[in-house]
C-alpha cells in the first residue's frame, strides 16, 4: 500500500516528533509520528533515550524521524516540532552554543541532506500531543520494567 503512494510520486511525509526528559538531565524518551498528506499514519515510535537533556532529546527525536522516513523512501518532509530551539537552529536563525548539541545537530543537518525538500515549522504544544504522548510513553516504560525487576 505505501508502495504504491511512492510509485504515484506522492513521497511527502510528515514527521512530529517530541523529545522529553525528567529531570534536566533525567530520563529520558523520544516520539515520532509519521504520517502521509492525506493523514494516514505511516510509524509511531516511542523510544527510551537514557539520561538526557530535554533538548539532546528533541535532537535525537529528530534523528529518529529523520530516519524512518528515508527508510521508508521519501525524499520530502514536512516537520512539526514544539521545540522553537530546535526549529530556530536547524533553519539557521539561532547559533548552536551549546557543546552538547552541536554534534546533534551537525547530525540533523547531515542527515536532511538525504532528502531533496524539508520543512520545519514550530507548532504550540497541544498540536504536538501524539510525538508528546509517544516520549513520554517511552519513559514511563522504563520507569516501570525498571520497578518491577527492583520489586523481584
Amino acid at each position: 500500500m505505501y508502495n504504491e503512494y511512492l510509485e504515484r510520486g506522492n513521497n511527502r511525509l510528515i514527521i512530529y516528533f517530541d523529545g522529553a526528559s525528567k529531570g534536566n538531565p533525567g530520563k529520558a524518551g523520544a516520539g515520532v509520528w509519521i504520517k502521509k498528506e492525506d493523514g494516514c499514519e505511516i510509524a509511531r515510535i516511542s523510544r527510551y533515550l537514557g539520561e538526557k537533556t530535554n533538548n539532546e532529546a528533541e535532537y535525537l527525536a529528530l534523528l529518529l524521524g529523520l530516519r524512518e522516513a528515508k527508510r521508508r523512501g521519501s525524499n520530502s518532509i514536512h516537520i512539526f516540532t514544539d521545540s522553537e530551539l530546535v526549529e530556530k537552529q536547524v533553519k539557521g536563525i539561532y547559533r548552536v552554543r551549546d557543546h552538547g548539541l552541536k554534534e546533534l545537530h551537525k547530525k540533523v543537518i547531515q542527515s536532511l541532506k538525504d532528502f531533496s525538500s524539508f520543512e520545519i515549522e514550530f507548532i504550540p504544544r497541544e498540536m504536538n500531543k501524539e510525538a508528546d504522548f509517544l516520549a513520554n510513553q517511552a519513559i514511563q516504560k522504563r520507569c516501570l520494567k525498571e520497578s518491577t525487576q527492583k520489586g523481584r
